[in-house]
């Protein structure tokens, strides 16, 4: 594990605070400094609030209030249900959310996972949706992990999950190309070998890592990947077959296709430490442009081959970016709530006009309409200042808490 000194994660979780709490401002004006800070790894304490921020949960969840409760209480499909059950106890055993069986960890995930067969009925439950699910629910309660799940999978990884897996063996392809431009070595050893991408990429992709890197790494790829979008999962991909196939020196024990399956199957500690993982990463030169025209060119030979697409998913979106410019312009979800809100006085009035309000005051004062005056409703009268929720100016129905609390999941 790297460890961060704890006055630079206090600094971090100061900046982070200050992010989240202005969230629209920075991701329009400072959307470079995000990234940044996505890169060097968000605070612990705060990762679970900012990846709902970063992937448009929090916006999803704010849209749909009461629906995670209304598809909770639906007994759901046979089939699917059977399926997930079998599943629980496989997803992090080790782990003490889930290592007892009926415990609230697995029963939150049996219920995250339940809804989301309710919510998209024609995609149904995928076995790779279960260790991306429960990594969500270790950071968050079920509901946000729900519509975590929802964006990872209609926005993040769009058709990954589907019946015929489709959406998967295209990047498949597109993962295979990249790494001919990356690693001529690599590409060139898995062609004459004839190993197909979806043999060794699959669960990488779909599971996002979380099956196959070490804890650390694996939250630091889920920083930037919920930042960056899919290119994280093509870099960390390129990256991992770059250093385990890409010199003569290291193919000399993977001279057949077995070899080599055994090879990816078990990769070195090495290049999966988080630091140099991270940083191998950040400085690989493959970037949104180039996934989208390989993706053009792949799908144009699966149409000649295979014909058209049976699963219509919608467009792929590359990271916090493109998934916040996507969202209506009513964001209501992400307007910071003041904690203590003052009532509004009086409004100035300007200096040229005090002395001619004075000489109108003396003018018309008399008893019937001196201190009777007070409550008659005018702005900055005493019946607003009694009763501020009178007042057209009084925007927050909550006057001594803040919305924003309740967001921290620690």
């Amino acid at each position: 594990l790297e460890e961060v000194p704890l006055e630079v994660l206090r600094q971090r979780e100061s900046k982070w605070l200050d992010m989240l709490n202005n969230w629209d401002k920075w991701m329009a004006k400072k959307h470079k400094k995000i990234r940044l800070r996505c890169q060097k790894g968000i605070p612990p304490s705060l990762r679970g609030r900012a990846w709902q921020y970063l992937s448009g949960s929090k916006v999803k969840l704010e849209q749909n209030i009461g629906k995670f409760d209304e598809l909770d209480l639906l007994p759901g499909e046979p089939k699917w249900l059977d399926v997930i059950e079998r599943d629980l106890h496989r997803q992090f055993p080790f782990h003490e959310m889930f290592v007892s069986r009926g415990g609230h960890g697995q029963q939150d995930l049996f219920r995250v996972l339940k809804a989301y067969t309710l919510y998209r009925p024609e995609e149904g439950y995928c076995q790779a949706q279960a260790p991306i699910a429960a990594v969500l629910l270790m950071h968050m309660p079920a509901e946000q992990a729900f519509w975590c799940l929802v964006q990872i999978c209609e926005k993040y990884l769009p058709g990954y999950y589907s019946e015929k897996l489709e959406a998967i063996q295209l990047d498949g392809q597109i993962l295979f190309s990249l790494l001919h431009k990356v690693s001529p070595v690599a590409y060139k050893h898995l062609s004459k070998q004839k190993i197909d991408p979806i043999l060794y990429m699959t669960e990488w992709f779909m599971c996002a890592f979380s099956r196959t890197l070490p804890w650390s790494s694996v939250l630091r790829v889920w920083d930037m990947f919920f930042c960056e979008g899919v290119k994280i999962i093509f870099r960390v991909g390129l990256v991992l077959l770059k250093h385990t196939l890409g010199s003569s020196d290291k193919l000399k024990s993977c001279q057949g296709q077995y070899e080599t399956m055994e090879r990816l199957r078990a990769l070195s500690p090495k290049i999966m430490q988080e630091t140099f993982l991270v940083q191998e990463v950040i400085e690989l030169p493959v970037t949104e442009r180039q996934i989208e025209r390989e993706h053009l060119i792949q799908l144009k030979k699966w149409r000649e081959t295979h014909g058209e697409l049976q699963c219509k998913s919608p467009p792929r979106l590359h990271g916090a970016k493109a998934i916040s410019e996507a969202e209506p312009p009513t964001r209501k979800a992400l307007e910071p709530v003041p904690s203590i809100i003052v009532p509004p006085g009086p409004a100035p009035i300007p200096k040229a006009r005090k002395s001619k309000e004075k000489s109108r005051e003396k003018s018309l004062a008399t008893p019937a309409n001196g201190p009777a005056a007070e409550g008659n409703g005018a702005p900055g009268s005493t019946r607003e200042l009694l009763h501020p929720q009178l007042s057209p100016h009084h925007q927050s129905k909550e006057s001594l808490s803040s919305r924003e609390s309740e967001d921290t999941y620690l």
